[in-house]
């Protein structure tokens, strides 16, 4: 039992990313191969994962056990990893993924992303000089970052002349960040939004609105906030260690949001974020 196709997102560079993807974010890496086997049995085909994570190898298990590492089938999956901010630099960068593709099993990823923009100590033109040569060797083919603000994407496009294809930030909708998404759209730049329930603090927000919209569709309170994610363009990788919720969170192109309930989550925008501040926080 699973659910059907996922729709793609087209990026700038005219890959096609499947819209929903499975986060492996704090699952032990002897933990984690079972639990992307499983989301892969069950129809995902987006696989979200970092250095920092500690668990590639655990995604390369899965990918070599399942058959996705390597051949036709490894073109039906979309693996994105992250490079660690203590790495950050060109031979670093460079070095640090022979370790990631190598523990990944796998000859390529589809995206390589700069997990946090450190600009107390930005490195990042220097990273993205690594990430083209990547690039254009075919090892890495899609280039995005991670929680960049504007202040942060303008100067990466200044110092490289590029725009990444996707950034990925904390999106929710208590924290929907619409300065970030609004530049974002205007770039071209495809947004991407981890803790898209914020760790399960927005499955009761708003006084119940939620819980209304859900039994409304015969739905969990998770299918409402994820499909409005959908509805929004927004690409999401929901987290979930659990079978019948990996399957619940893939659930989601059977029922459709009125104009007014997602209006209703629209208004639950407020001040405060889940995670950490771009502005100060290294993921080392």
């Amino acid at each position: 039992m699973g659910f059907g196709p996922i729709p793609n997102i087209t990026l700038s560079n005219g890959a096609a990313i499947p819209q929903i993807g499975l986060g492996v974010l704090r699952i032990d890496d002897d933990a984690t191969a079972p639990v992307v086997e499983s989301a892969l049995e069950v129809g995902y085909r987006h696989i979200d994962t970092a250095a920092g994570y500690g668990n590639e190898g655990g995604v390369g298990q899965a990918l070599e056990a399942s058959g996705y590492a390597h051949g036709s089938k490894r073109e039906q999956v979309w693996i994105t990893t992250k490079l660690r901010d203590s790495e950050q630099g060109y031979d670093s960068a460079l070095t640090a993924f022979d370790r990631q593709i190598g523990l990944l099993r796998t000859d390529y990823v589809d995206m390589y992303m700069i997990h946090w923009p450190t600009p107390f100590d930005w490195r990042s033109a220097d990273v993205w000089r690594a990430f083209t040569r990547l690039r254009d060797e075919g090892r890495v083919r899609t280039l995005g970052v991670c929680n960049f603000l504007p202040e942060h994407l303008e100067r990466l496009h200044e110092e490289t002349g590029e725009w990444p294809a996707v950034d990925q930030i904390e999106l929710h909708p208590t924290w929907q960040q619409r300065e970030v998404t609004s530049f974002c759209k205007a770039h071209g730049i495809a947004v991407e939004a981890y803790s898209p329930i914020a760790r399960g603090a927005d499955l009761n927000a708003g006084d119940g609105v939620i819980a209304r919209i859900a039994e409304a569709h015969g739905v969990s309170h998770a299918q409402v906030i994820l499909r409005w994610h959908i509805e929004n363009g927004t690409i999401i990788i929901p987290k979930s260690v659990h079978r019948e919720r990996q399957i619940e969170n893939g659930s989601l192109f059977d029922f459709a949001l009125t104009a007014e309930e997602h209006a209703a989550i629209d208004a639950l925008d407020g001040p405060t974020r889940a995670g950490h501040d771009p502005r100060t926080f290294s993921y080392s």
